[in-house]
């Protein structure tokens, strides 16, 4: 399996409830429209109330850790080639405009163990 991490900050104009409405209803099925290669796709929505800062760090920089599954890397390759295109591309582009402030956008391949 192939894990892909992304930390998404939202538009400081928009509520958490307004984020996982669009998020979740929008943004969500827009994504796994573009492609069958995802295996499994989780949205995690940090709770500020009970994070724990470490000292010397004044605030978290992103509101959601989303996590996507494929099933090996050729799965992951084939998501990635379907979600460049120039349509799929400019699509998520302007979909991500209505929630995310796309600036601080994080994505990366992480190696789990148990």
């Amino acid at each position: 399996m192939i894990k892909v991490i992304a930390l998404l900050k939202k538009r400081d104009d928009i509520s958490k409830s307004q984020l996982i409405e669009y998020y979740e209803n929008n943004h969500a099925p827009l994504i796994r429209s573009l492609t069958d290669h995802i295996a499994g796709y989780t949205r995690n929505y940090v709770d500020p109330a009970s994070s724990i800062i470490s000292e010397g760090v004044s605030s978290l920089d992103f509101d959601i850790v989303t996590e996507f599954l494929f099933e090996d890397k050729i799965a992951y390759q084939a998501a990635m080639a379907d979600f460049t295109t120039p349509e799929a591309a400019q699509r998520i582009a302007t979909d991500e405009e209505n929630i995310f402030d796309r600036s601080m956008t994080r994505f990366f391949i992480v190696e789990p163990y148990e």
